[in-house]
């Protein structure tokens, strides 16, 4: 299959995500990702369906404080709250994910730093891989440890590639 974007490590990078069969979602743990404005709006006009799916500390959090973190940033942007060590809108998977994947679109709700992982854009613009000890990684995650998983990244992250070339073509027009 060929790729249409650039991704500078993609021909040596291994990744595959085995949430639901051995990993419990700890990208989220302590998930706190960046949100763009468009994002927060999205996010905003569909808060009301998104609540009753989550965590019952998660929900009183959000209906008292925000679903954003109070003054932590991340790139210049809020990020999302994180309670009991989990990103808010975990709750067995995330629940941005499931309400979009029920509507058609996995990736309608979530934020761009979630959909696209673990694909990155390095400080020069270039699309990478996630990697650990790659551009100094030290998430620690397993699923980022090449050493783990054998599976080529270039086969398992079609559609994150497929999303990021969206991404980068709506940035262009």
């Amino acid at each position: 299959m060929t790729q249409s974007l650039p991704v500078i490590n993609l021909a040596e990078a291994k990744f595959e995500c085995t949430y639901g069969r051995g990993c419990d979602g700890l990208c989220c743990q302590n998930g706190r990702p960046p949100i763009y404005p468009d994002e927060r709006d999205r996010l905003d006009a569909h808060l009301d369906k998104f609540l009753p799916a989550l965590r019952p500390e998660a929900r009183k959090a959000i209906e008292k404080q925000g679903y954003l973190s109070g003054k932590k940033r991340k790139l210049g942007l809020p990020m999302l709250r994180s309670v009991g060590g989990w990103c808010v809108f975990f709750n067995e998977g995330c629940v941005l994910h499931k309400l979009g994947a029920l509507e058609g679109d996995k990736y309608l709700y979530k934020p761009a730093a979630c959909a696209l992982f673990p694909l990155q854009m390095d400080e020069k613009d270039n699309w990478y891989v996630r990697q650990e000890g790659y551009k100094n990684d030290r998430w620690g995650l397993f699923c980022l440890d090449p050493q783990i998983s054998k599976v080529p990244a270039a086969e398992s992250l079609q559609e994150e590639i497929a999303l990021a070339r969206r991404y980068t073509d709506e940035g262009e027009s």
